[in-house]
């Protein structure tokens, strides 16, 4: 059996942690060949060392015998002192760094010292007690520059919190046991409805479903409706198994008209809609990239959830299959009539019958003739219209 290798690698941010003593962990997703993702954590100082002996194993392609011929990449050596400022700074440094690294020949980016090095390790699943007195800072980097070079923090930054509506038994090693009434803190809100999420010193996966905010049951960033659509291409199957979803086989193209955190989007297929697992979706316009996140299997809605205990005296606002089937055609009429009606000035606006272009050759003919002489008015009608001064002359010559 072929080993495993590193696919795809993300820096999420880094962490400030007190325990033993205050020090910087970068916050890295790693994504295997075999599609598994894992969260790992690395220190600067101990990236460098890697780096070091990637070096020592490839002299050759570390430039040692000819600098000419250096491909590995370099990386500045670590600082005496190491401080939030450096640590914030060198995450375009180590972003740049893993993508070289991942798209070195094979031999070295599926080599046994990278596999090691990104491998998970018990302190990652288990991180150490935190401090007592002083709790670990997060700082997350900013999705809209996850993959660009120089990648910003959107910190310092406490993470949002939100209560755990019902038990959730985790189904693999990545995701993370929940109970009814437990605070977690969440670290990446991901579209598919699968949120990493931090519960006192464990770490993993968990659906969006089962989680609420703990200022009201609505979420303020979900977006309005769009009945418009956007254009999206299926790419698994998925029959449906709740009244309102909708079944679609691969390659189908829908159209995306509300995009709910909970990772269970509504679809218009034709003048059919229904909720649909956005993690089977791909935008038609995007380019297609490796995700450093891909799970296999959609997370339960909340419709499905047994005894859901929230706090909110209020249940959670939501729109009707019904009532999204009626707004969507209300907008599919609407579009038809404004694309049946003729654009001004096009030559396609109005198709001309043989008898409307015989009528119209009759109106230029006619156009184009002599104008006829009019006949020539009564004395009577000359009188009537004239002025008074020219009836007094007229009287006078006629005398």
């Amino acid at each position: 059996m072929a080993e495993i290798y590193v696919q795809h690698i993300e820096l999420l941010g880094f962490e400030k942690r007190f325990y033993p003593s205050q020090h910087y962990v970068y916050m890295i997703m790693v994504k295997w060949s075999d599609q598994s993702e894992k969260l790992i954590y690395r220190k600067y100082p101990e990236t460098h060392i890697f780096h070091k002996s990637l070096k020592e194993m490839f002299p050759i392609e570390a430039g040692d015998i000819d600098p000419k011929d250096r491909i590995i990449p370099h990386l500045p050596a670590p600082k005496w002192l190491e401080s939030q400022k450096s640590t914030e700074t060198r995450q375009g440094t180590l972003t740049e760094y893993f993508q070289t690294l991942l798209n070195l020949p094979s031999k070295i980016s599926h080599s046994q010292l990278v596999r090691n090095f990104f491998k998970v390790r018990p302190d990652d699943e288990s991180p150490p007690a935190p401090n007592i007195q002083k709790r670990n800072e997060t700082y997350v980097a900013s999705r809209d520059r996850a993959r660009t070079v120089t990648s910003e923090i959107t910190g310092p930054i406490m993470m949002e919190t939100y209560r755990v509506i019902a038990d959730f038994s985790k189904t693999s090693k990545y995701e993370l046991n929940l109970k009814a009434g437990d605070s977690v803190d969440i670290v990446e809100k991901s579209s598919n409805g699968w949120w990493f999420c931090q519960c006192e010193s464990h770490r993993g996966w968990a659906p969006a479903s089962y989680l609420e905010p703990l200022d009201g049951p609505d979420e303020s960033e979900e977006p309005e409706p769009n009945y418009a659509g956007e254009l999206y291409k299926t790419t698994k199957a998925y029959k449906a198994v709740e009244e309102d979803e909708i079944s679609l086989e691969v390659g189908e193209t829908v159209e995306v008209i509300h995009k709910l955190l909970d990772g269970w989007w509504v679809v218009r297929k034709g003048e059919e809609t229904g909720h649909y697992p956005s993690m089977f979706l791909w935008s038609t316009g995007e380019r297609k990239e490796v995700e450093a996140v891909t799970r296999s299997t959609p997370p339960p809605r909340r419709t499905t959830i047994r005894n859901p205990q929230s706090i909110h005296t209020k249940g959670r606002q939501r729109i009707s299959q019904d009532s999204y089937r009626r707004q969507s055609r209300k907008y599919l009429q609407q579009r038809g009539k404004l694309a049946s009606q003729p654009r001004k000035n096009s030559k396609s606006a109005v198709e001309e019958t043989p008898e409307d272009t015989a009528k119209e050759a009759a109106k230029k003919e006619e156009a184009t003739k002599t104008p006829a002489i009019p006949p020539r008015p009564s004395q009577e009608l000359i009188m009537e219209r004239c002025t008074e001064n020219t009836r007094k002359r007229i009287s006078i010559h006629a005398n």
